[in-house]
């Protein structure tokens, strides 16, 4: 079969809940494309625990949280999984062509998906709707200019993550890690528990870019440094790494003169942020938001393309893999709807905007007709202490909610009730922002 009612590219957790979700809600003919020879994308590898405590009410490992999902999955009736299958071009049907459907009633031209894999060769496949779920991946040492050769011995956290987790080989025993975000810290207990010594984590920022409970769990617990405003400006080694020079960073991260000090390690883990994965979104036309790296979405996670939709961290990087379950089923029941012809055809948006400390909003626009309320995800730019966020309409404070504390790495959120929205007028603006003391 070549035509399917929805098609979800990624199988990750993201791409299995909006398939499931739509399933729920009646969609019939689903095809999930997963390039990996499995499914449960990067949750595989994740062996430690910690997923599952908001969705599931439940510590979970992340293959037990992944199992959760492939399970329905494959023993769904409507849902078809083609694994080891690369998506190669998105041909979103042109603005306003119509197919008949059985004789009756008309419906969009299906989106044309080409993908590829060893079995069936190059496959056209055609779909009422497409749902975006590819995950992310990890920023490399080519986007970070460190001078030195290129020595064996440096990798992104997430490959050591699978060479330890997964293949059962370590790839060094002194370690050095730059950046402090989750999968760095996860790496440095990991590490630590295999026998290597994990002598710092490096961090430009003033601040660390995982989750409270990580740096606790993960390193203060193992009595492994955290130094912030500090970064690798130097790598030692010709074949293998030998060592790496650090130094502190000043407030606009240039290199501290006199600070610079040598650290004999034979790894360097990378933990400096990861990228959505949007080479198919951007080929596909589809608008991107470049503080997010992600598409510019609706409340439904819906695109500016009509039966396209994205979740996930293909939208936006998130913290917690819970979270990326709530916004993929959105996606999921959006376009049950949407091939069900129940969308609203005249949308009304107004745009939301994130002012004074919050870096973005998703999603970026709102239905002013929208029945439920809709949550507004949102992400600070530093640290705040003792802030308030307030929400904000035409010069007027809809909402205002006191936090003790705001950081980068961790998402907020903020519901919009029906009832406000339906009091803006076309066009109006949304905008959260922070508010320094908690008034």
């Amino acid at each position: 079969m070549t035509d399917f009612d929805l098609i979800v590219i990624g199988g990750g957790p993201a791409g299995m809940a909006a398939a499931l979700e739509a399933e729920k809600n009646g969609v019939e003919r689903i095809l999930i494309l997963e390039r990996d020879v499995t499914l449960g994308g990067i949750l595989e590898q994740c062996i430690h625990t910690g997923f599952g405590l908001h969705y599931f009410k439940e510590e979970l490992s992340g293959p037990e949280y992944a199992d959760r999902f492939i399970v329905p999955v494959e023993a769904s009736q409507c849902i078809e999984v083609k694994l080891d299958t690369m998506v190669l071009d998105i041909q979103p049907a042109a603005a306003g062509a119509l197919k008949e459907n059985s004789g009756a009633a008309c419906s969009p031209q299906g989106h044309t998906v080409v993908a590829v894999n060893k079995m069936d060769g190059l496959l056209e496949l055609k779909a009422r709707a497409v749902i975006l779920a590819m995950g992310c991946r990890e920023r490399p040492r080519g986007a970070l200019n460190i001078a030195g050769t290129r020595p064996s011995g440096i990798l992104s956290a997430g490959t050591a993550q699978k060479y330890v987790n997964m293949d059962g080989w370590m790839p060094g025993k002194e370690v050095v890690i730059l950046g402090s975000g989750d999968i760095g810290l996860i790496m440095a207990r990991r590490m630590t528990f295999e026998g290597a010594k994990v002598k710092m984590v490096c961090e430009l920022m003033p601040y660390s870019g995982g989750l409270t409970r990580n740096i606790v769990q993960c390193l203060d617990d193992f009595d492994i440094p955290l130094r912030l405003s500090c970064t690798v400006v130097a790598v030692h080694g010709r074949e293998r790494l030998e060592g790496v020079t650090v130094a502190y960073v000043d407030d606009n991260r240039k290199p501290i003169p006199g600070t610079e000090e040598y650290v004999p390690c034979d790894l360097l883990l990378l933990s400096v942020g990861l990228i959505p994965e949007n080479e198919l979104t951007r080929g596909a036309g589809i608008s991107i938001d470049m503080i997010t790296a992600g598409a510019i979405v609706n409340e439904a996670r819906e695109t500016e393309i009509p039966g396209v939709f994205a979740c996930g961290n293909v939208l936006h990087v998130h913290d917690l893999v819970d979270y990326v379950t709530l916004e993929s089923q959105l996606a999921g029941k959006g376009a049950a709807d949407y091939i069900q012809g129940k969308n609203d055809a005249m949308p009304d948006y107004v745009n939301t905007k994130g002012i004074n400390g919050v870096r973005y909003i998703v999603p970026q626009r709102v239905n002013r007709h929208a029945s439920e309320p809709v949550k507004l995800y949102f992400r600070v730019g530093e640290v705040h202490k003792n802030a308030s966020v307030q929400l904000v309409a035409r010069g007027q404070v809809l909402q205002k909610r006191k936090r003790p504390r705001l950081a980068p790495s961790e998402m907020e959120e903020l519901a919009v009730e029906p009832e406000q929205l339906q009091g803006l007028p076309a066009g109006a603006e949304l905008t959260i922002e922070v508010v320094e003391g908690a008034q």
